[in-house]
């Protein structure tokens, strides 16, 4: 028998897939041989491969068959890795191996040839996902922007330990009160945060600047120095609960960090590289806290590019989110992060669909004339100018006047502290017009 069959019958025999090292071992044969062989039976499709350098696993279509080993908070872990991983995490800490940051998770990790999700599922969630028609970056997150403002904000910190309740996120964030608690800071915090990514994305990308300042806005007022947030971090930390110790060296954090955001930006599947960003930031630890909730956040960047349904989080049980991490932390092992974000993603896809079809048809004139509007917006808010004023200064078309004062005077009657986000306003800003006294 040639060592392609041996190797196809000896994946299919075993219980779970299996890295080139397990097949040479088992097989009596060269690693570097094993392995030239199993890249011919993958550009053949007779394979399936998981897995980013040493957590690398390769195995047929019965390794990956459906068999629910866990049902948790409505996740189910359905592949004999997850069991696996599941059962490793569970045993004391003391028992499992110390491990530091590999980076060959990210070193090895080629755009469009390598995948962290099945292609399959990402080709998947990418079609559910997808807005129809075609619009500019950043409509669908711009259209559902006040769900998706208490979804993620609250579920994210929640994750953190928040102890804010659903109803009473949306109270503060109507109110818009200024935040005297922890739990508050935080919140306003990530609302901030979102409306940041939903107004610079579209310009910017995927950027670090874009990142870095996403940090800073999350964690401000959270950490104990000024230059903490947005700053590669200089100090050592570690991961409770865990047996990884991330980089501690800011030079190769910053270069590891770069890398990434790089790679990111060439994979041409958003929810690929959405599922990329939520899992290497998180492991990559670049700053000195916060980088889970940032991680949640940047995820949403290339679902914003190009019009995918933003990922909220919501409903993610703390302990499926926890062992996710560990896993990728002390195995670079994905099996877990992939069904918890398959689950979290397809209730996401959901929610914002139905969203969207609540708030009916768009208005082609008010989508076509926005800049106009946001720009008449900002001058009679911000400026204080008055109303013929700003109309007259956008540069709109005589012909268009009539139509756009009625859009524009509709918009302003509606302008509150919770909706101020879409027109790129700030809450302070519009209390500041409320008090100075908004006209009729």
């Amino acid at each position: 028998m040639e060592l392609n069959q041996r190797i196809l019958v000896t994946l299919v025999n075993s219980d779970s897939p299996l890295s080139s090292g397990e097949l040479a071992q088992s097989l009596q044969v060269g690693k570097s041989t094993i392995k030239r062989h199993l890249e011919v039976l993958l550009k053949h499709g007779s394979l399936s491969r998981t897995g980013i350098g040493r957590a690398t696993r390769y195995g047929t279509g019965r390794c990956f068959a459906p068999a629910v080993l866990q049902d948790n908070n409505g996740v189910r872990w359905r592949t004999a890795e997850a069991g696996q991983l599941l059962h490793y995490l569970q045993t004391p800490v003391t028992s499992r191996e110390i491990v530091g940051y590999a980076r060959a998770f990210i070193d090895d990790y080629v755009p469009n040839r390598s995948t962290l999700l099945p292609p399959a599922l990402a080709d998947a969630l990418q079609g559910a996902g997808k807005m129809p028609g075609q619009q500019p970056a950043g409509t669908y997150a711009r259209k559902v922007l006040e769900q998706l403002l208490l979804d993620l904000a609250w579920s994210s910190s929640k994750l953190e330990g928040n102890k804010y309740s659903l109803l009473a996120t949306e109270e503060l964030f109507r109110s818009g009160r200024c935040a005297d608690d922890i739990d508050s800071i935080m919140l306003l915090n990530h609302k901030q945060a979102i409306e940041f990514l939903v107004d610079t994305v579209p310009e910017y990308g995927l950027t670090v600047p874009v990142i870095t300042n996403l940090h800073s806005i999350l964690m401000q007022d959270l950490l104990s120095f000024a230059e903490g947030p947005g700053a590669i971090r200089s100090k050592i930390i570690n991961i409770s609960g865990s047996t990884y110790t991330p980089l501690q060296t800011p030079v190769i954090l910053e270069e590891m960090f770069a890398c990434m955001i790089t790679k990111a930006r060439q994979i041409f599947n958003p929810v690929e590289s959405a599922f990329f960003l939520w899992v290497n930031l998180a492991y990559l630890q670049p700053f000195e806290d916060g980088n889970k909730r940032t991680s949640r956040l940047v995820a949403n960047i290339p679902l914003m590019i190009c019009n995918n349904a933003p990922l909220s989080f919501l409903d993610a049980d703390s302990t499926d989110y926890a062992y996710a991490m560990m896993g990728i932390y002390e195995k670079c092992d994905v099996s877990l992060a992939v069904e918890l974000f398959e689950h979290l993603y397809r209730r996401s896809i959901t929610r914002y669909r139905v969203t969207l079809e609540a708030a009916g048809a768009p208005d082609p004139f008010r989508l076509q004339h926005r800049q106009y509007l946001n720009a008449a917006m900002q001058q009679i808010v911000v400026d204080r100018r008055d109303f013929d004023a700003a109309v007259a200064a956008t540069g709109i078309a005589p012909e268009l006047k009539m139509q756009f004062n009625a859009l524009l005077r509709n918009e302003l009657r509606l302008l509150h502290v919770h909706n101020c986000a879409r027109y790129r306003l700030t809450i302070r800003q519009v209390e500041q017009w409320n008090k100075a006294g908004r006209p009729d």
